[in-house]
Protein backbone atom coordinates (compact mmCIF):
# COMPACT_ATOMS: atom_id res chain seq x y z
CA UNK A 1 0.00 0.00 0.00
CA UNK A 2 1.44 3.35 -1.07
CA UNK A 3 -1.18 5.63 0.47
CA UNK A 4 -0.56 7.81 3.50
CA UNK A 5 -3.34 8.34 6.05
CA UNK A 6 -4.04 11.76 4.48
CA UNK A 7 -4.26 10.22 0.99
CA UNK A 8 -6.66 7.54 2.27
CA UNK A 9 -8.75 10.28 3.88
CA UNK A 10 -8.84 12.25 0.61
CA UNK A 11 -9.78 9.13 -1.36
CA UNK A 12 -12.58 8.36 1.10
CA UNK A 13 -13.88 11.93 0.83
CA UNK A 14 -13.89 11.60 -2.97
CA UNK A 15 -15.77 8.28 -2.81
CA UNK A 16 -18.33 9.73 -0.37
CA UNK A 17 -18.98 12.96 -2.29
CA UNK A 18 -19.12 11.11 -5.61
CA UNK A 19 -21.73 8.69 -4.26
CA UNK A 20 -23.75 11.49 -2.65
CA UNK A 21 -23.79 13.45 -5.92
CA UNK A 22 -24.75 10.48 -8.07
CA UNK A 23 -28.15 9.92 -9.64
CA UNK A 24 -30.87 8.20 -7.65
CA UNK A 25 -30.70 5.34 -10.16
CA UNK A 26 -26.99 4.75 -9.50
CA UNK A 27 -27.50 5.05 -5.73
CA UNK A 28 -30.26 2.41 -5.95
CA UNK A 29 -27.73 -0.05 -7.40
CA UNK A 30 -24.56 1.05 -5.61
CA UNK A 31 -25.95 1.11 -2.08
CA UNK A 32 -23.49 2.83 0.25
CA UNK A 33 -22.17 0.59 2.99
CA UNK A 34 -23.71 -2.47 1.36
CA UNK A 35 -22.34 -2.49 -2.21
CA UNK A 36 -19.55 0.05 -1.98
CA UNK A 37 -15.90 -0.21 -1.09
CA UNK A 38 -14.23 2.27 1.21
CA UNK A 39 -10.84 3.83 0.43
CA UNK A 40 -8.84 1.17 2.27
CA UNK A 41 -10.74 -1.60 0.49
CA UNK A 42 -10.15 0.06 -2.90
CA UNK A 43 -6.43 0.20 -2.22
CA UNK A 44 -6.42 -3.48 -1.21
CA UNK A 45 -8.18 -4.69 -4.38
CA UNK A 46 -6.11 -2.49 -6.68
CA UNK A 47 -2.67 -3.80 -5.75
CA UNK A 48 -0.29 -4.30 -8.61
CA UNK A 49 -1.19 -3.63 -12.21
CA UNK A 50 -4.88 -3.36 -13.09
CA UNK A 51 -6.10 -3.45 -16.68
CA UNK A 52 -8.22 -0.33 -17.17
CA UNK A 53 -10.60 0.74 -19.91
CA UNK A 54 -9.68 4.36 -20.64
CA UNK A 55 -12.03 6.78 -22.39
CA UNK A 56 -10.74 9.89 -24.14
CA UNK A 57 -12.38 12.31 -26.57
CA UNK A 58 -11.50 13.11 -30.20
CA UNK A 59 -11.41 16.67 -31.55
CA UNK A 60 -14.95 16.06 -32.89
CA UNK A 61 -16.13 15.21 -29.38
CA UNK A 62 -16.42 11.49 -30.12
CA UNK A 63 -15.54 9.09 -27.29
CA UNK A 64 -12.79 6.53 -27.72
CA UNK A 65 -12.07 3.60 -25.39
CA UNK A 66 -8.83 1.68 -25.17
CA UNK A 67 -7.01 -0.46 -22.65
CA UNK A 68 -4.14 0.64 -20.45
CA UNK A 69 -2.06 -0.64 -17.59
CA UNK A 70 -3.25 1.10 -14.44
CA UNK A 71 -1.46 1.43 -11.13
CA UNK A 72 -3.21 2.89 -8.08
CA UNK A 73 -0.53 4.96 -6.37
CA UNK A 74 -1.22 7.42 -3.57
CA UNK A 75 -4.96 7.20 -4.21
CA UNK A 76 -4.68 8.11 -7.90
CA UNK A 77 -4.62 6.00 -11.04
CA UNK A 78 -1.41 6.16 -13.07
CA UNK A 79 -1.73 5.02 -16.70
CA UNK A 80 0.68 4.91 -19.60
CA UNK A 81 0.69 4.77 -23.37
CA UNK A 82 2.99 5.32 -26.33
CA UNK A 83 3.70 9.01 -27.01
CA UNK A 84 2.33 8.64 -30.58
CA UNK A 85 -0.85 6.77 -29.56
CA UNK A 86 -4.22 8.34 -30.31
CA UNK A 87 -5.04 8.57 -26.60
CA UNK A 88 -1.84 10.58 -26.02
CA UNK A 89 -2.91 13.06 -28.73
CA UNK A 90 -6.42 13.24 -27.27
CA UNK A 91 -5.14 13.87 -23.76
CA UNK A 92 -2.66 16.51 -24.91
CA UNK A 93 -5.53 18.50 -26.46
CA UNK A 94 -8.36 17.50 -24.11
CA UNK A 95 -7.21 16.10 -20.75
CA UNK A 96 -10.65 14.86 -19.68
CA UNK A 97 -10.49 11.12 -19.03
CA UNK A 98 -12.58 8.29 -17.63
CA UNK A 99 -11.17 5.01 -16.38
CA UNK A 100 -12.89 1.78 -15.40
CA UNK A 101 -11.47 -1.23 -13.61
CA UNK A 102 -13.84 -4.20 -13.67
CA UNK A 103 -13.70 -7.84 -12.68
CA UNK A 104 -16.81 -9.41 -14.11
CA UNK A 105 -19.82 -8.53 -11.99
CA UNK A 106 -17.92 -8.66 -8.70
CA UNK A 107 -16.03 -5.33 -8.92
CA UNK A 108 -16.34 -2.02 -10.70
CA UNK A 109 -14.27 1.08 -9.96
CA UNK A 110 -15.32 4.01 -12.13
CA UNK A 111 -13.31 7.23 -12.27
CA UNK A 112 -13.76 10.54 -14.10
CA UNK A 113 -11.22 13.35 -14.02
CA UNK A 114 -8.39 14.89 -15.96
CA UNK A 115 -5.01 13.48 -16.95
CA UNK A 116 -1.78 15.14 -15.83
CA UNK A 117 1.31 14.14 -17.83
CA UNK A 118 4.04 12.97 -15.46
CA UNK A 119 6.87 12.75 -18.00
CA UNK A 120 6.02 15.01 -20.94
CA UNK A 121 8.61 15.89 -23.53
CA UNK A 122 10.50 18.92 -22.33
CA UNK A 123 11.32 20.31 -18.92
CA UNK A 124 7.91 20.12 -17.22
CA UNK A 125 8.48 16.77 -15.49
CA UNK A 126 6.04 16.27 -12.60
CA UNK A 127 7.76 16.15 -9.18
CA UNK A 128 6.13 12.74 -8.53
CA UNK A 129 7.55 11.22 -11.73
CA UNK A 130 10.74 9.73 -10.26
CA UNK A 131 8.87 7.82 -7.54
CA UNK A 132 6.26 6.64 -10.06
CA UNK A 133 8.99 5.61 -12.49
CA UNK A 134 10.78 3.67 -9.73
CA UNK A 135 7.54 1.83 -8.98
CA UNK A 136 6.98 1.03 -12.67
CA UNK A 137 10.57 -0.18 -13.20
CA UNK A 138 10.18 -2.44 -10.18
CA UNK A 139 6.75 -3.70 -11.26
CA UNK A 140 7.82 -4.49 -14.82
CA UNK A 141 11.15 -5.91 -13.59
CA UNK A 142 12.95 -3.71 -16.06
CA UNK A 143 16.19 -1.76 -15.97
CA UNK A 144 14.39 1.49 -16.81
CA UNK A 145 16.37 2.05 -20.00
CA UNK A 146 15.60 1.76 -23.68
CA UNK A 147 12.84 2.54 -26.14
CA UNK A 148 9.91 1.56 -23.89
CA UNK A 149 10.79 4.28 -21.39
CA UNK A 150 11.70 6.88 -24.01
CA UNK A 151 8.54 6.27 -26.06
CA UNK A 152 6.05 6.01 -23.18
CA UNK A 153 4.15 8.81 -21.55
CA UNK A 154 2.55 8.29 -18.17
CA UNK A 155 -0.37 10.19 -16.67
CA UNK A 156 -1.83 10.61 -13.23
CA UNK A 157 -5.61 10.84 -13.24
CA UNK A 158 -6.72 13.66 -10.96
CA UNK A 159 -10.21 12.41 -10.16
CA UNK A 160 -13.28 14.58 -9.85
CA UNK A 161 -15.58 11.56 -9.34
CA UNK A 162 -15.03 7.95 -8.29
CA UNK A 163 -17.36 5.12 -7.36
CA UNK A 164 -16.21 1.71 -6.12
CA UNK A 165 -18.84 -1.03 -6.42
CA UNK A 166 -18.95 -4.65 -5.39
CA UNK A 167 -22.00 -6.87 -5.11
CA UNK A 168 -20.20 -8.65 -2.22
CA UNK A 169 -17.43 -6.49 -0.71
CA UNK A 170 -16.62 -8.92 2.13
CA UNK A 171 -16.42 -11.90 -0.23
CA UNK A 172 -14.33 -9.91 -2.70
CA UNK A 173 -11.82 -9.00 -0.01
CA UNK A 174 -11.74 -12.59 1.30
CA UNK A 175 -10.96 -13.86 -2.21
CA UNK A 176 -8.35 -11.08 -2.61
CA UNK A 177 -6.61 -12.24 0.58
CA UNK A 178 -6.38 -15.80 -0.77
CA UNK A 179 -4.52 -14.73 -3.91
Amino acid sequence: MFETPDELHDLQALLDTSWAGSSSHLRSIVRQGERTLDAEQVVRVCRGMCTLAIATVTRRGEPRISGADGHLLHGRWVVGTHRRAAKARHLAARPGISATFMRGEELGIFTHGHAVALNPDGADIDPAWQAVRDHLVDHYEDDGEGPFWEESIWYRIEPSWMIAYSVDPAGLLDRQAQV
